[in-house]
């Protein structure tokens, strides 16, 4: 009997907690560069790239090559027990990459709520202080400490109680929804006045572009004062990169965008080109604040993910995939732009390089947001083969994160499916 995904979805539903949740009603069979199969042989052109994993597409030759090469040595050894080169050169590359003109260290962990949890712990412990200041609608992670640094309830935590205590929210920047940069500093400064004296927090955490909360990009002026409070307190300054990283906004990390280097970025998702690799990099002062035994974990910095990051690093370089994100930002968005000038249920488009979002609000009011056309599209979407995600703590969001190497005729033919889409629900 052939495999379909209603069969599959019903297996699934019998055997897979619901919390676990699913967006498209779809089970992949496999996958090139930008594009899935279904198991029942349908082709989708993927603007999700598994959330921002997939910058260099689906299993990328070069990538490939090297985790087969890999596995021909070593699958594991836990890098605390026995080391291996390709652990320290994954690391060697980041302390280049991350933005910043002093010396570096780099932790690998598994995934992204791990790499920001390590970047709290070596905060508190390089500043002897417990507290974190986060931002609205800022995603950092599903495990305990990062759930209390996301600003999004449901569904997060919905249900779980109380998360982790000493995190305080500020308001994110944004022009759109009428938050200036010089209220979101007013917002920390309240909470020093009303919640936690300076000398308690120990690090400001953000995310340069947010990701799960809009795609709302952080203004330079705000990040200049930003770095500036952290410095006048003696505060650390984390960039949760995990989203933004790996060449997404044009730059391989978006800092280097901002003006200003935050003393510890954490990364994720793309990095490793579709294999678990996080970690924390920072100033070598505050990463060596832990005594040996306080940080890793035994798949931490797996060989096989670090094979696979080599190779992403390499076909960045080779590809100039950081000028391919800029590229393809500018041609979806001169699409998108078109497409909002016919309907006035988009009230923004916005990116940073490749990393895109359309905003919906009903009748263009920006005090409607559009949640159920965002819904609407996205099966229609689907529907006609197109793979798109939602986002935004209203739900009311399209964001596009295809990969970097997909090719133009394909960027075309997904814009010519959302302006479709439009033009039917209208």
């Amino acid at each position: 009997m052939s495999k379909t995904n209603e069969s599959l979805m019903q297996r699934r539903t019998a055997a897979v907690p619901r919390g676990v949740g699913q967006i498209h009603p779809i089970f992949a069979a496999k996958a090139e560069n930008a594009t899935v199969t279904d198991v029942e042989g349908r082709e989708f052109i993927d603007f999700a790239g598994g959330i921002a994993v997939l910058n260099t597409g689906h299993l990328h030759p070069k990538i490939v090559a090297a985790v087969q090469e890999q596995l021909t040595k070593l699958s594991h050894t836990c890098f605390q027990v026995l080391a291996y080169e390709p652990y320290v050169e994954v690391c060697e590359k980041i302390n280049a990459k991350v933005p910043g003109d002093f010396d570096k260290k780099t932790l690998l962990v598994t995934t992204g709520s791990e790499a920001v949890e390590n970047a709290v712990k070596i905060a508190r412990a390089a500043t002897g202080r417990a507290g974190v200041i986060a931002f609205t609608g800022g995603y950092h992670g599903r495990t305990m400490m990062t759930l209390g640094l996301t600003g999004k309830v449901v569904p997060y935590s919905a249900g779980m109680g109380l998360m982790p205590g000493g995190v305080f929210r500020a308001q994110y920047p944004c022009e759109l929804h009428g938050v200036s940069t010089d209220d979101a500093i007013a917002s920390i400064e309240r909470i020093f006045k009303n919640d936690a004296e300076p000398k308690d927090i120990a690090a400001i955490i953000i995310e340069p572009v947010q990701g799960e909360g809009g795609f709302y990009v952080a203004p330079k002026d705000f990040m200049k004062r930003l770095r500036a409070l952290c410095d006048q307190h003696g505060i650390l300054l984390i960039a949760d990169e995990v989203q933004t990283g790996a060449g997404r906004t044009g730059t391989f990390f978006a800092m280097e965008q901002m003006g200003v280097v935050p003393d510890l970025t954490t990364f994720a998702k793309s990095i490793a080109g579709g294999f678990p690799l996080a970690g924390v990099c920072g100033k070598a002062e505050y990463m060596d604040a832990i005594a040996p035994g306080g940080l890793g974990g035994t798949y931490a910095g797996s060989p096989i993910a670090c094979a696979a990051a080599l190779a992403v690093m390499d076909v960045f370089e080779e590809e100039n995939l950081l000028d391919r994100s800029k590229a393809v930002g500018e041609r979806l968005v001169t699409g998108l732009k078109a497409i909002q000038a016919k309907h006035n249920s988009i009230g923004d488009v916005r990116a940073l390089g490749s990393m895109i979002a359309v905003e919906l609000f009903e009748g263009g009011d920006h005090h409607k947001p559009a949640a159920a056309l965002v819904g609407q599209v996205v099966a229609k979407a689907r529907d006609k083969g197109l793979i798109l995600l939602s986002c935004g703590t209203y739900g009311n969001v399209l964001r596009v994160l295809v990969p970097l190497t997909a090719e133009d005729a394909l960027l075309d033919k997904g814009l010519a499916i959302i302006a479709e889409c439009f033009d039917e629900l209208a």
